[in-house]
C-alpha cells in the first residue's frame, strides 16, 4: 500500500510539472475553459493574509462559480475558504478585527451577506433582504453593516396595481433608463442601507428616486471615513439619467442624515475614498459633461474647508482606479498607458508621478497595512492572471498564486508584440501582434485581423476572457490588433478624435496597419479575416461596404444602424455624445447617416457571421437582425449566432463554448486555401 501511495503522488507530480518545449500543444478550448480567474483581492488588517475570489467555469454546470480563497501575504500555499454544491461566493471584506471575512454568497437563493471565520469554518449568514444584497462595507466598529440592494419603488408600481391577484411579466414605465445593460430597471430603485448586526435591523439610508450608488459611469462608490462618522456615495441627481453623465459625491451622516454635495461639476465625479487620515476624500472626476470617455483626473477634496482641486492636472492619463497609501502621503493609481495597464504613485500633495509596475496588465491594486508591499491581480496575453505582490515600490515582484501552472505548463504560447506605423493624418499608431505556436519565418501565415469596442477601448496585454488572441493564434494565425485614433492609453486628444468620426481616422488607421502587416514576408496577405465586438462589430459592417481586403468577417454584437441603435440603447448620453446630438437632431441625424454602415449594404460581398444576443440592451439585438438580413437579401455568404440568455457579451460556459467552435471554424472555412 505504501508502495501504491507512492508511485501515485509520483505520478500526480509528473502531471502537474511543465511540460517540455516539445511537447507543448496550442491552447485548445478544454485548456481555455480550465483556466481560474482571480479577482478582489483584500490584505487582512494586520497584513499577513490576502482574501480573493476565484472563478472557476464548469462545462457540466453551466455556471462560473466563484468561491473565496486565501494566502499567505508573505507567500504559501493559498486555498479555498469557502465551498459549496451551489452558488457563487464573491466580494471578500475583512471585518476590522480580521479574524472574519464578510462575502456576498448566492448559496441560499438570491445574493445575501455571510461571515467565515479566517482559520475556516462554517459560513453563517448576517442579511436577509428581500431584494438581495448587490455590494457592502463594514463599519469601522464592526457592528454594523452598510449594504447597497434592490428596492420597488413604488410610484413606479402601476403594473403592479392593474395586475392585481393576476400577476403578469408585463412592465409600464413613464421614464428612459427602464433598462440597463441586460437588466429591465423599470420599478426598481438601488439604495444604500446600514444594518445593525445585534437585531439584524436594516435601515434604508437613501429613500429617494435616485439609484444610490450610482448604476452607470461609477466605480467604487460606497466609502466611510477611518472612524466612521460620515458617509460618502455617489448618485446622479439628475431628473433624467438616461441623458446625464452628472455624477456627484455626497457625504452624509451615519444614519443617513445631512446629505449634501461635494461635487458641483455636470460632468462624471465618482469614486470617492477617505485618507487615512481623514483629511481628504480622493475621487476621480471626468471634465467634459455628456462625455463617458473623458480623461478621468484624481482630485482631491479637503474636508476641513472644501477646497476641491486635481491632484496632478498635468498628468494626460485617465485613471482608471487608485488606492490611499496607509500614511495619507500618496496613492496608487491604474491606468492604460500604450496597451498595458500600469500602476504609478501619485504624492500627496505635490502630484509627482513615478511608474511602480508595467508590464502586460495590472488591476485591483491594495496596500498592506503598514505601507510596505501591495498585492494586484497581474497577466498578460500568454499568461492567465494571478495575484501578485510586490514591494511599495514595484520591486521584489513575484507571484502569490500559481492557480493556472497547471494549464499553462502543458501550453505553448506566445507573447503580445508591439508593432507601429505611420495612421491617419500622419500620427504614430500602435498595435499588438502574436504568431502562432511554433512560428517558421520561412512560412506565410493568414492573418486574422481584430478591432476592439468601446470604441474608446483599446488591446491590452492581458489573457482577454473573450477575444483571447492565442485562442486564435492556436489555430496557425498571426493575430494583430491596431489601437486606432479613439483608443485608450496614447492621451486625451487622441482618445477624443473617434467621435463624430466613426468610419473616419479609425477605419484610415486599420487599413494602415493592415498595409503595415502584410508588408511583413510571413504574412499572406490574400488569406486576411477580420472580427470585432460593439464598436468593432460596427467597424466590420462599415468596411464590409469599403473594402474587399478581407476573405470573411465575423461581427460580434455590432452596430448596423446607428440612427436605430440610438433609439434602443440604454444609456442615451452616449449616441448624443458620439453623434453630436440626440436622434431628434437633424445634425446629429445627419451624422449618423453619414457613418451607418446600413447606407453601404450594396457594396457587400464578403461572407459574414454575425453574432447577438437577446439581453444586450446596450446594441438592441435587432441591430445584428438588421446586418443578417441584409447580408442574405444582397446574395452574400451568412451565418447568425443567436443567444436568447447573454448580454452584450457571452458568459456562459457552454455558450462560450459554442462561440468559439462557431467563429473559428468560420474563419477556418473562409481563410482555407483554394484546392484545400
Amino acid at each position: 500500500m505504501r508502495r501504491r501511495a507512492a508511485t501515485l503522488v509520483l505520478a500526480a507530480a509528473a502531471l502537474a510539472a511543465p511540460a517540455t518545449a516539445q511537447q507543448r500543444h496550442a491552447l485548445t478550448f478544454d485548456d481555455f475553459i480550465a483556466v481560474r480567474t482571480p479577482s478582489e483581492p483584500a490584505i487582512s488588517p494586520d497584513g499577513a493574509l490576502v482574501a480573493f475570489s476565484v472563478s472557476t467555469p464548469s462545462l457540466d454546470d453551466n455556471v462560473n462559480a466563484s468561491r473565496i480563497w486565501i494566502v499567505p501575504a508573505g507567500g504559501g500555499d493559498a486555498r479555498p475558504l469557502t465551498a459549496g454544491p451551489s452558488g457563487s461566493d464573491r466580494t471578500p471584506r475583512w471585518a476590522p478585527d480580521g479574524k472574519s471575512l464578510g462575502f456576498i454568497s448566492t448559496r441560499e437563493g438570491g445574493s445575501q451577506v455571510w461571515q467565515v471565520p479566517a482559520a475556516g469554518g462554517e459560513p453563517a449568514r448576517l442579511t436577509a433582504l428581500s431584494g438581495g444584497v448587490n455590494d457592502f462595507a463594514w463599519a469601522p466598529d464592526g457592528k454594523s453593516l452598510y449594504l447597497t440592494a434592490d428596492v420597488k419603488w413604488p410610484a413606479t408600481q402601476e403594473v403592479d396595481r392593474r395586475n392585481g391577484d393576476f400577476a403578469t411579466n408585463a412592465r409600464i414605465t413613464t421614464s428612459l433608463f427602464y433598462r440597463h445593460w441586460d437588466e429591465w430597471r423599470a420599478g426598481r430603485r438601488q439604495h444604500l442601507f446600514r444594518l445593525t448586526l445585534a437585531d439584524s435591523r436594516a435601515t434604508d439610508l437613501t429613500p429617494i428616486d435616485r439609484d444610490v450608488p450610482t448604476l452607470a459611469l461609477g466605480g467604487r462608490d460606497l466609502a466611510l471615513s477611518a472612524v466612521g462618522t460620515e458617509v460618502a456615495v455617489t448618485y446622479n441627481p439628475d431628473t433624467d439619467v438616461a441623458t446625464s453623465t452628472n455624477n456627484d459625491i455626497f457625504v452624509m451622516a451615519p444614519d443617513g442624515s445631512g446629505r449634501q454635495p461635494i461635487t458641483t461639476s455636470r460632468a462624471n465625479d465618482h469614486s470617492p475614498a477617505y485618507s487615512p487620515d481623514s483629511r481628504f476624500i480622493a475621487y476621480l472626476a471626468a471634465e467634459t459633461p455628456g462625455f463617458e470617455s473623458d480623461r478621468q483626473q484624481l482630485m482631491l477634496y479637503e474636508r476641513a474647508t472644501g477646497r476641491r482641486a486635481a491632484l496632478a492636472p498635468g498628468w494626460d492619463a485617465s485613471v482608471l482606479a487608485f488606492v490611499w497609501a496607509p500614511d495619507s502621503r500618496s496613492l496608487l493609481a491604474e491606468v492604460e498607458e500604450r496597451g498595458q495597464r500600469v500602476i504609478e504613485a501619485v504624492a500627496v500633495p505635490t502630484g509627482r508621478v513615478t511608474r511602480v509596475v508595467s508590464g502586460g496588465s495590472n488591476t485591483s491594486v491594495q496596500v498592506s497595512p503598514r505601507g510596505d508591499f501591495a498585492v494586484f491581480i497581474r497577466q498578460s496575453a500568454a499568461s492567465p492572471a494571478e495575484l501578485y505582490r510586490s514591494d511599495a515600490t514595484g520591486r521584489a515582484l513575484r507571484p502569490l498564486t500559481r492557480l493556472n501552472a497547471a494549464v499553462t505548463g502543458q501550453l505553448a504560447l506566445t507573447p503580445l508584440e508591439p508593432f507601429a506605423f505611420a495612421g491617419a493624418g500622419g500620427d504614430s499608431v500602435f498595435g499588438w501582434l502574436m504568431r502562432p505556436p511554433n512560428f517558421d519565418r520561412r512560412r506565410t501565415y493568414p492573418l486574422v485581423y481584430l478591432i476592439h469596442g468601446g470604441p474608446q477601448g483599446a488591446w491590452l496585454d492581458e489573457w482577454h476572457a473573450r477575444w483571447n488572441f492565442a485562442m486564435f493564434a492556436a489555430r496557425g494565425y498571426v493575430v494583430a490588433g491596431v489601437n486606432f485614433h479613439g483608443s485608450t492609453g496614447y492621451g486625451r486628444r487622441f482618445t477624443a478624435s473617434i467621435s463624430r468620426n466613426w468610419g473616419g481616422l479609425p477605419y484610415d488607421d486599420l487599413m494602415k496597419g493592415l498595409d503595415a502587416l502584410s508588408a511583413r514576408p510571413y504574412i499572406d496577405r490574400q488569406r486576411v479575416a477580420a472580427a470585432g465586438a460593439s464598436y468593432g462589430g460596427y467597424m466590420i459592417y462599415w468596411m464590409a461596404g469599403h473594402t474587399s481586403r478581407f476573405r470573411t468577417l465575423v461581427a460580434h454584437d455590432g452596430i448596423f444602424n446607428p440612427l436605430s441603435m440610438a433609439g434602443s440603447t440604454d444609456e442615451q448620453w452616449f449616441p448624443a455624445w458620439e453623434f453630436g446630438g440626440a436622434a431628434t437632431s437633424p445634425a446629429a441625424r445627419a451624422t449618423m447617416e453619414k457613418w451607418s454602415p446600413a447606407n453601404f449594404t450594396s457594396q457587400w460581398a464578403t461572407p459574414l457571421l454575425v453574432v447577438h444576443s437577446q439581453l444586450d440592451y446596450r446594441v438592441d439585438l435587432s441591430e445584428g437582425l438588421q446586418a443578417f438580413t441584409a447580408a442574405k437579401l444582397r446574395g452574400v455568404p451568412a451565418k447568425l449566432l443567436y443567444f436568447p440568455d447573454e448580454d452584450h457579451f457571452v458568459t456562459k460556459p457552454r455558450n462560450r463554448r459554442l462561440w468559439w467552435d462557431t467563429v473559428l471554424d468560420w474563419i477556418d472555412d473562409g481563410l482555407r486555401s483554394p484546392g484545400a
